[in-house]
């Protein structure tokens, strides 16, 4: 195979990925490419050494995350001050790090199938899916991008979620990629390409009702899900979406500008609602260091007759004096007053603090504030009550990047929410794919959980999803808007919620013992000379 064939299938995977991850909420869903994205990467994976498979998929994979993550350009230069070429050579090293997993993919799958072809295949979407693990934690964690998410739009594939969380979803993708990449090889001629790997037919016996399984228990869900919700108290919920430009939210000089423009759409928004949202770090203003600014916010819920929950900083101090923030987010009562909140705990690198900031202490943040800003420590769930006779409705609030973290929500889930709000500022990814790719997790995180979502975010995307990953509701990026929905409201009850990731941890271990296996029994011949009876006697023959 040429070197110039050899790149344009690297270039094609690459480019079909981030194909997959340019979904939109409307239009032709783009996700379906995800179904044979890899077919050419595997293509260029036959008859090689893993290090040369090492280095196709990495050159693949970096090409797909450049173009899944193009926008940090945007949020760095544009608003993050950062010099163009450093933003262009900061993004270019985190698609480098982030197409590290995809080499290290086809490493593994090229040294199994050198070793033991029969088993290439299955142990593929294991390893696909142990590595997208390690990439949810490692270096504080980036799962922006799996491959499952490419499926958001497709609700009866991804009801599975609510076992396997989205790693389900990017197992199953990569084993029909590969059930097609054997299928494909065996079709073409013997004399162009050699058949030096597994028949088709067991991967294809497999991988079928593997999806029509899935298919099938998708639908099942979704069915049972219609027939329930009659049955399932509700919740409304008004969102406030006030399009405030990034490069004014902070000036003092639009701070009364701001508040109208909210006071405007809360009066809206209030109109039969029994909770108002809004965005992350929606008050221009520390709340609860400004009184004049706190009252006006203070006014609007009492008018509105309706709880509000909001983001705003908190500032505190360390001993010596020295400051810090808080990226919370407030519940006030229908009375004005604080009744809880609750502090972002997986917070921005590189954003909202510097990590290793003794080594790396000439970066300064993206994101405008006083000192750095601190993680809270622990889950925390808010209630309000519909009525002074009802029963407290629990929720909790994932905090903009935290909605990407499946156990970070599970966990509030499973602490005995009713439903889940979101609140986000995505006026950092400017227009750009990135809004539609966060809200996507979203509906994955509502299947995983099957709670209900409410998101509030500055420029959009905001909107409504129901338990089952529909969307209800959604509105346009870049646009003023007050919305109005209707929730239903659950109690934790899914596998994923009470055991969390045991499947991506089942794909984890899997792949080491298969690791180990092929490590000490490369073949077959080898595992018959370990467990061959010796004979009786040195040099006995066996005479007849």
């Amino acid at each position: 195979m040429s070197k110039t064939l050899i790149w344009l299938l690297c270039f094609l995977t690459g480019a079909t990925y981030s194909l997959s991850m340019t979904n939109s909420l409307e239009g032709f869903p783009l996700g379906i490419v995800a179904w044979l994205a890899l077919v050419p990467l595997h293509a260029l994976l036959v008859e090689i050494t893993p290090k040369q498979g090492f280095f196709r998929g990495w050159f693949a994979g970096t090409i797909a995350f450049i173009g899944t993550m193009y926008w940090v350009v945007i949020a760095m230069h544009l608003y993050g001050q950062m010099p163009l070429l450093i933003s262009v050579a900061v993004m270019l090293l985190l698609a480098v790090y982030l197409g590290l997993y995809v080499g290290v993919y086809a490493l593994a799958y090229v040294w199994v199938e050198r070793r033991r072809p029969s088993l290439a295949w299955i142990a593929a979407p294991c390893f696909w899916v142990a590595l997208e693990f390690l990439r949810t934690y490692a270096l504080s964690g980036l799962p922006w991008g799996l491959l499952g998410y490419s499926q958001f739009q497709w609700l009866p594939i991804i009801q599975i979620a609510d076992i396997t969380s989205v790693y389900g979803v990017s197992f199953l993708i990569v084993l029909v990629n590969v059930a097609l990449f054997h299928t494909g090889h065996w079709l073409i001629p013997r004399k162009v390409i050699p058949r030096n790997i597994a028949k088709p037919w067991l991967p294809l016996a497999v991988t079928l009702p593997v999806f029509l399984l899935i298919w099938t228990y998708g639908e099942g869900s979704l069915l049972t899900s219609i027939s329930k919700r009659s049955q399932m108290p509700t919740l409304d919920i008004g969102i406030v979406q006030p399009n405030i430009d990034q490069a004014q939210k902070w000036d003092v000089a639009y701070r009364l500008d701001t508040m109208e423009r909210y006071t405007q759409l809360t009066q809206l928004a209030a109109k039969g609602s029994d909770l108002i949202l809004w965005p992350e770090s929606a008050t221009p203003f520390v709340f609860e260091q400004e009184p004049t600014y706190q009252s006006l916010v203070k006014n609007m819920v009492v008018q509105g007759k309706a709880p509000l929950v909001f983001g705003s900083p908190l500032l505190q101090r360390h001993t010596d004096g020295r400051p810090y923030l808080f990226n919370s987010a407030y519940l006030l009562d229908a009375s004005g007053n604080i009744s809880g909140r609750y502090d972002k705990q997986h917070l921005v690198p590189f954003g909202e603090y510097i990590p290793l900031r003794t080594l790396l202490f000439f970066l300064d943040k993206l994101v405008v504030g006083i000192g750095d800003f601190e993680s809270g420590n622990q889950p925390t769930l808010l209630s309000i009550q519909k009525s002074p006779d009802s029963q407290p409705v629990r929720f909790g609030v994932a905090i903009c990047f935290e909605v990407v973290f499946p156990n970070l929500v599970r966990q509030l889930a499973n602490a005995g929410a009713n439903f889940l709000i979101t609140l986000t500022n995505d006026a950092w990814f400017g227009d750009t794919v990135a809004p539609s790719q966060h809200f996507a997790m979203v509906v994955f995180r509502a299947v995983e959980n099957r709670m209900a979502f409410a998101r509030a975010a500055n420029t959009g995307i905001s909107g409504f999803i129901d338990p089952t990953g529909h969307i209800l509701a959604a509105s346009p990026i870049f646009t003023e808007q007050a919305l109005t929905g209707r929730i239903p409201l659950t109690s934790p009850s899914t596998f994923y919620t009470r055991f969390g990731d045991m499947f991506a941890w089942g794909c984890v271990i899997i792949s080491l013992i298969l690791l180990l296996f092929l490590r000490f029994f490369p073949t077959q011949n080898a595992i018959d000379t370990v467990f061959q009876m010796p004979s009786k006697h040195k040099g006995e023959q066996n005479v007849r």
